[in-house]
C-alpha cells in the first residue's frame, strides 16, 4: 500500500518537514497563536452574553419601537388684562385608524410583531393603600409577541379577562395583595373598575414592578376613556439595531411620534457602542501581535534553511513551490493555533460558567459559544498566518540558488 506522503503535493510535505524539523519554533509560535485565539474566542462570547444579558434586563418591559399620537399644540395667548394664560395640559388621545395602520406595520419585513396597546396613568385601591400606576390594556396573544410577559409571570397566569389584573410583586407587596385579592383601579377622568390579581410578574426592573397593571384592552379603554382606540402600538423588529433607523422612516410616514429603545435609552446604547468598539480594537491587537510572531518564527525559518531552499531551487524547483511552502506554514500554525485556542477559551468558558454564580447557584448571565464563532476564528487565524509568511515566503522564493547554497 502506497505510503500516505506520495498522495500528498511536494509543498504540503515540505512545509511539514520544515515545521517538524523545527519542533521548539514550531510548539511555541502556536502556543502564542492558540492563547491569543483563546483570549479573542474568549472575550467574544463574554462580551456577546454580557451584553445580550443587559440588553434583555434593559428591554425586559420595553418595546423596540413605540407608535404614539402627535402631541397637541396650544398656543398661549393673552386675555384683555393681557396676562398670559397657561396652555392645557395635554390630554390621553387615540391614535387615529389604528386598525388599517397595524395591517400596514403587519406587512413590513422589518416588523415581527405589532401589538396595539390602551395605556394611562391611574391609581390602584385596596383597603388604606393607594398607589399611582401605569395601567396597559393590552391582547395577550399580540403582546409576548413583542415583551416576554409570559416568561416573567412568578405566580398565577397571563390572563386578562374582563375584571382581571396582572400586576408586578412591588406593587402587590406595597399594597399587601396576592393572588385572588380585589384591587380598585381609579382613573384620572372617575372611572372606576374592581379587578381580581390573577397573576404577579417580575420584569428584573423594580419601577416597572411596581407601577405596572396589565387588563384586557377593553377594560383599559372603558377606564381611561378610549372606547375602541389604542394610545399607542408597540413593534418588535427583527433587527432591535435598526429600531432608530426604522422609528425615524415611520415618523415620516405616518406623521406619529415614534420612539425607538435606542433613543429613550441613549446612554446606555453609547456605552453599547463604546464597548464594541474597544473590543474589536482588542481583537486587532491581538491579531497584530499573532501575525508578527509567525512571521518573525518564519523569517528565522527562511534564513535557517537558506542553504536546503538552495539545494531545492538547484533541483528544479519553482520560485512559486518555494512561495506555496511557507504560505503553507504559515496556514498550518494558524489552523493548529486556533484549535489550540478554541480548546483553551471552551475551557475557560466552562471554569467562567462553575465560577461567576449568583447566590443561588445560577449563573451571572447565560455564555454560549457558538460553533461559527469558533469556525470564523479559525478561518480568520489561519489567514492571519497565510499573510504573515506572505513576506517570508517571497524572500525565500527570490534566494539565489548559488548563493544560498555557499551560504
Amino acid at each position: 500500500m502506497p505510503a500516505l506522503s506520495s498522495w500528498l503535493p511536494f509543498e504540503w510535505i515540505a512545509a511539514t518537514r520544515f515545521l517538524r524539523e523545527g519542533r521548539a519554533q514550531t510548539l511555541l509560535i502556536i502556543v502564542a497563536v492558540g492563547v491569543g485565539v483563546a483570549v479573542i474566542v474568549f472575550m467574544s462570547a463574554l462580551l456577546s452574553g454580557l451584553q445580550g444579558n443587559l440588553v434583555k434586563r434593559t428591554l425586559s418591559s420595553q418595546a423596540h419601537v413605540v407608535l404614539l399620537p402627535t402631541e397637541e399644540i396650544a398656543r398661549p395667548q393673552q386675555d384683555d388684562a393681557g396676562a398670559v394664560i397657561q396652555r392645557q395640559a395635554q390630554r390621553l388621545r387615540s391614535i387615529d385608524q389604528w386598525q388599517a395602520l397595524r395591517a400596514r406595520l403587519e406587512s413590513l419585513p422589518e416588523i415581527s410583531a405589532v401589538s396595539p396597546v390602551a395605556s394611562g396613568p391611574a391609581f390602584a385601591v385596596r383597603n388604606e393603600a393607594n398607589k399611582a400606576i401605569s395601567l396597559y390594556g393590552i391582547v395577550p396573544e399580540h403582546y409576548i409577541q413583542v415583551i416576554d410577559l409570559h416568561e416573567k409571570i412568578v405566580a398565577g397566569e397571563l390572563r386578562v379577562n374582563a375584571g382581571e389584573a396582572v400586576i408586578g410583586i412591588e406593587l402587590a407587596r406595597e399594597l399587601g395583595a396576592g393572588l385572588g385579592d380585589k384591587l380598585r383601579v381609579n382613573a384620572s377622568n372617575g372611572a372606576t373598575d374592581t379587578l381580581t390579581i390573577v397573576g404577579l410578574f417580575d420584569l428584573g426592573n423594580k419601577i416597572a414592578n411596581g407601577r405596572n397593571v396589565y387588563v384586557g384592552l377593553r377594560s383599559a379603554q372603558n377606564l381611561l376613556d378610549l372606547i375602541g382606540g389604542v394610545s399607542n402600538i408597540d413593534l418588535a423588529l427583527r433587527d432591535m439595531y435598526a429600531a432608530e433607523t426604522l422609528a425615524q422612516r415611520l415618523a415620516g410616514e405616518t406623521g406619529l411620534v415614534a420612539d425607538s429603545w435606542i433613543k429613550t435609552n441613549s446612554q446606555f446604547f453609547t456605552a453599547l457602542n463604546s464597548q464594541r468598539m474597544s473590543s474589536n480594537l482588542i481583537r486587532f491587537f491581538i491579531a497584530l501581535s499573532v501575525a508578527f510572531g509567525i512571521a518573525s518564527v518564519l523569517v528565522v525559518s527562511v534564513v535557517q534553511r537558506a542553504k536546503e531552499i538552495g539545494i531545492l531551487r538547484a533541483m528544479g524547483t519553482r520560485q512559486g513551490q518555494i512561495l506555496r511552502i511557507f504560505l503553507l506554514q504559515g496556514g498550518i500554525v494558524g489552523l493548529l493555533g486556533s484549535l489550540l485556542g478554541s480548546a483553551l477559551a471552551l475551557l475557560c468558558l466552562t471554569l467562567w460558567r462553575l465560577l461567576a454564580t449568583n447566590p443561588d447557584g445560577t449563573p451571572l448571565f447565560p455564555i454560549e459559544l457558538p460553533p461559527a464563532l469558533v469556525l470564523i476564528t479559525a478561518a480568520g487565524a489561519s489567514l492571519v498566518g497565510v499573510i504573515a509568511a506572505l513576506l517570508p515566503a517571497r524572500r525565500a522564493a527570490r534566494l539565489d540558488p548559488v548563493v544560498a547554497i555557499r551560504g
